[in-house]
């Protein structure tokens, strides 16, 4: 397939001779970024959330494509609860938007209740995954990320192989036994020649309020052994704060309570966009 008129063109890395990727022409994505965890349980949604945020507050126009279609978490953790999405004269969905701009798409938009069951076999959600790409009018965005089920089934596959994806995000907790079923999915990504950008490391300790001291849930080593075995760049860990718990509630909390948790991913977003710069530069060299 031709890459001419993809939005993606000359940044994805994906052979041209055998990419199946379908375009909409009235979208302009940048970089396509997917967020996954090897299980569940290590809040990646939450992850995405305050990553798109913190991508938001720099100025960028972002996206956020919920493909964990059994079970979607998006709309809720961004205050978006009783939405629903809306067709165009052209059959195209058009993503809700949050407060802070992001605009969003996920299965709860288009079901009566958040609550009503999705029971699909996986060639149609991975069907699905693929609409949420082609089918909705995201228009101009700098990032879009995609908040992946856990694991490495049907829709991470399909959304490697059909999307043109720059990269991936992997979000962990630093316990042993997530870490080794993290690493899986860092392997799956290197075999389907995907890079991994690095590793988010959440829930890790708790900081105190009173004396502010860091109170480590994990050995040091764990997560120092995790680093050198799968190879990957660490960009961050993340404490358990009620803010980041109750990401949802986000406006409640004080304006100090939001800037410093903000400024927990600000670093992180920081790093992930320099290197989508380095990986746009290495592609377009090849």
């Amino acid at each position: 397939m031709s890459c001419e008129g993809c939005p993606s063109q000359g940044k994805c890395g994906k052979n041209s001779e055998t990419c199946g990727i379908q375009s909409n022409p009235d979208n302009h994505i940048k970089n396509i970024i997917t967020v996954m965890s090897g299980k569940g349980g290590v809040g990646k949604s939450t992850v995405t959330v305050m990553l798109a945020k913190a991508m938001a507050k720099k100025g960028l126009k972002v996206g956020i494509m919920d493909a964990d279609i059994t079970g979607p978490s998006i709309p809720r953790l961004l205050a978006l609860t009783n939405q629903h999405a809306y067709g165009n004269e052209k059959q195209q969905l058009i993503p809700i938007e949050s407060k802070e701009g992001i605009k969003v798409m996920s299965l709860n938009f288009l079901v009566q209740s958040e609550s009503d069951p999705v029971i699909w076999r996986g060639p149609v959600i991975g069907g699905v995954v693929k609409q949420f790409y082609t089918d909705v009018v995201w228009g101009d965005l700098d990032v879009l990320l995609i908040d992946m089920p856990p694991g490495t089934g049907d829709v991470a596959l399909t959304a490697l192989q059909s999307l043109p994806v720059s990269g991936v995000v992997m979000v962990s907790t630093p316990q042993p036994m997530v870490s080794m079923i993290v690493e899986k999915a860092i392997r799956m990504c290197e075999k389907m020649d995907v890079d991994v950008f690095g590793v988010i490391e959440n829930m890790a300790y708790l900081q105190c309020p009173n004396c502010k001291e860091k109170i480590e849930f994990y050995k040091q080593e764990d997560l120092d052994t995790f680093k050198q075995e799968s190879g990957c760049k660490i960009y961050g860990t993340l404490p358990m704060v009620d803010l980041i718990r109750d990401v949802n509630g986000f406006e409640n909390y004080s304006l100090a309570q939001r800037e410093q948790t903000l400024a927990y991913m600000d670093d992180i977003a920081g790093q992930l966009l320099a290197d989508l710069e380095a990986h746009a530069s290495t592609v377009e060299e090849k």
